[in-house]
C-alpha cells in the first residue's frame, strides 16, 4: 500500500519517494526480507500492569485468539514518553470496560522491529550528546527536532520504512480497535489493512513525523489541532490540510487512576502545605538517561533543605542505575537515602501507605514497565514534579520544567505554563533553584496551581485517553 507518493492530497517529489524506498531496502538487506512471512502472536500478562488487566503480544507458533472487547495499544519504546502514553490509554480502556492488549513493535524478532531498534539507538545517543555538546545541540539536535521532523518529506520516508512492520499484524482482526502511541505502529496498522486505527500524537509542536494517513489523528492541545489541521509549516509552500474526519482534539492522555483521583490528591497536597510538612518533590529521569548536570544542580540545592525538613526529595532514576553511580560521587548524602532498587512491590506498598515523608528516596527498576510506572505511583503522593517538558507536561500534578531536550519539547513547556498547572521552563540552575524556592515558600501560589488542576479536571482537559479509546472502538 503506497502511502509515500501522496500524503493528504499533497504529491511528494519522486526523488524523495525513491530515497525512501532505498532506505527501506537497506533495512531489508541488513536484517532480512520477511515481508511475506506470517507472524503469529500470543498473549502474556504484564505483571506491573496486572491491575489494568494488560496482556502483552509475543511471538508464537499458533494463530492468536483475541480476547473479547479487546483494544490494542500499539507502541514502541523510544525514551519513556510513548510507553507512558500507552499505559494511560490501557488504563482508560480498562476503565471503559475493554481489555487492553499491548503491542510493542520494537519487541519482536522481525525486520521491522530491528529497523525501529536501529533508529531508537541513534535517537538515544544523539539525545545524550546534545546534553554534553552545546554545538551539536544548537546545530543538529534542536533544528532536527523542531524543523527536520516537521517536513512532509520526512513522513514519506517513514511511510516506506513502516511497510516493514505490516507482517507483524497478521493475526490481528482487521476491525480491532487499535490505538497507536507512535506514528510507526499507526502506519504499520494502516499498511496491514486495519480499519479502526487511532494515532495518539504526543507533544504540542506539529510535525509530519507523526502523520499516519488513514488513521484518526488525535491531539492534546488546540495549538496541535490547528497546526495539524492545516499542515502548518510542513513544506515551504502551503499544503492541502487534513479532513475533519482525520484529526480530533481530545485532551490530555492521562491514566484513569490519576484522573479519577485529582480532587483527592490535590486536596491532600494543599493540606500538607498548610500544615507545614516538608514539600515532597519528585525528580524524574527520562528514558534516554540524559540531564545529569541538571539533576546534580537541583539536588545540591535541595539536599540542605531536606536537612531542614523543608523538603522530602524523591528521585526516580527509571532504569538508569548509572545515573545514581554518577551522582553519589558528588553527593555523598545519597548513600544514606532510602533506596528501592529493583524492589518494585516494596516500593509500591511504601508509596501507597506513605503518611509522613522525610529525607531522600531513590527508586530504580531495570524492568521498563516498573521504571515508567514508578513515576505514576509517586505522582499521587508527592507535591511537585520536576521534569523536562516531555509527555509529563500533560499530567495533573503541579510541575516545574527543566531545560528541554529537543526543540519540539519547548512548546510543551509553554503550553503547561499557559494552562496554569505548571511553572515555566527553567533553562539553567539559577532559575530552577529560584523557582523551587518560590514554590516551597509561597503557599498561596502553590495552592492556586492545585486549584487550577481541579478546575481543569472538571472541564475534561485530562480526558484524552478515554476519548481516544472511544474513537478507536467507533472507527471512521
Amino acid at each position: 500500500m503506497d502511502k509515500s507518493s501522496v500524503i493528504f492530497g499533497n504529491k511528494i517529489p519522486e526523488k524523495v519517494v525513491k530515497k525512501g524506498i532505498k532506505g527501506r531496502n537497506k533495512y531489508i538487506k541488513k536484517h532480512g526480507d520477511d515481508t511475506k512471512k506470517e507472524y503469529h502472536l500470543a498473549l502474556k500478562p504484564i505483571p506491573t500492569l496486572q491491575e489494568m488487566g494488560v496482556e502483552n503480544l509475543v511471538l508464537a507458533d499458533a494463530p492468536l485468539k483475541m480476547p473479547e472487547k479487546a483494544v490494542v495499544v500499539g507502541n514502541i519504546r523510544m525514551g519513556f514518553g510513548h510507553y507512558r502514553i500507552s499505559i494511560a490509554i490501557a488504563s482508560c480502556a480498562k476503565a471503559l470496560g475493554y481489555n487492553p492488549v499491548w503491542m510493542d513493535l520494537a519487541s519482536f524478532d522481525a525486520t521491522g522491529s530491528k529497523m525501529i531498534a536501529d533508529q531508537n539507538n541513534l535517537y538515544s545517543l544523539a539525545s545524550k550528546i546534545s546534553q554534553k555538546s552545546k554545538l551539536f545541540n544548537a546545530l543538529v539536535w534542536e533544528p532536527l527536532n523542531s524543523e527536520g521532523f516537521r517536513k512532509i518529506t520526512y513522513n514519506a520516508a517513514d511511510q516506506c520504512n513502516s511497510e516493514l512492520l505490516a507482517p507483524l499484524y497478521h493475526d490481528l482482526p482487521k476491525d480491532v480497535p487499535f490505538v497507536a502511541t507512535h506514528a510507526w505502529p499507526a502506519q504499520g496498522a494502516i499498511h496491514a489493512g486495519l480499519t479502526h486505527v487511532v494515532n495518539a500524537i504526543p507533544d504540542n509542536w506539529p510535525m509530519a513525523l507523526h502523520l499516519a494517513e488513514g488513521s484518526i489523528h488525535v491531539v492534546q492541545t488546540p495549538r496541535a489541532y490547528f497546526g495539524y489541521k492545516i499542515l502548518d509549516g510542513f513544506d515551504k509552500k502551503p499544503l492541502k490540510g487534513m479532513g475533519d474526519e482525520d484529526i480530533k482534539l481530545v485532551g490530555h492522555y492521562v491514566d484513569h487512576e490519576l484522573v479519577s483521583n485529582v480532587e483527592t490528591d490535590c486536596t491532600a497536597r494543599i493540606a500538607r502545605r498548610e500544615n507545614g510538612e516538608p514539600m515532597r518533590i519528585l525528580l524524574s529521569v527520562g528514558g534516554a538517561g540524559a540531564g545529569e548536570k541538571q539533576f546534580l544542580a537541583m539536588m545540591q540545592h535541595l539536599i540542605p533543605l531536606v536537612s531542614q525538613d523543608k523538603v522530602a526529595l524523591f528521585l526516580n532514576l527509571g532504569d538508569h542505575k548509572e545515573m545514581y553511580d554518577k551522582l553519589r560521587g558528588k553527593l555523598p548524602e545519597l548513600e544514606k537515602a532510602t533506596k528501592f532498587f529493583n524492589q518494585y512491590e516494596e516500593f509500591k506498598k511504601f508509596a501507597e501507605s506513605l503518611e509522613h515523608a522525610k529525607g531522600v528516596y531513590l527508586v530504580e527498576n531495570d524492568n521498563i514497565f516498573e521504571a515508567v510506572y514508578s513515576t505514576n505511583v509517586l505522582m499521587r503522593v508527592v507535591d511537585l514534579l520536576v521534569t523536562k517538558p516531555s509527555e509529563l507536561v500533560f499530567y495533573p500534578i503541579p510541575k516545574v520544567f527543566q531545560r528541554h531536550i529537543g526543540g519540539h519539547e519547548v512548546y510543551g513547556g509553554i503550553y503547561g505554563e499557559q494552562l496554569g498547572d505548571a511553572a515555566y521552563e527553567c533553562g539553567d540552575a539559577k532559575s530552577m533553584n529560584r523557582m523551587l524556592d518560590t514554590l516551597i515558600e509561597d503557599k498561596v501560589l502553590y495552592r492556586s496551581i492545585c486549584e487550577r488542576i481541579i478546575k481543569l479536571k472538571k472541564e475534561g482537559v485530562y480526558d484524552g485517553g478515554y476519548e481516544a479509546v472511544k474513537l478507536a472502538v467507533k472507527g471512521r
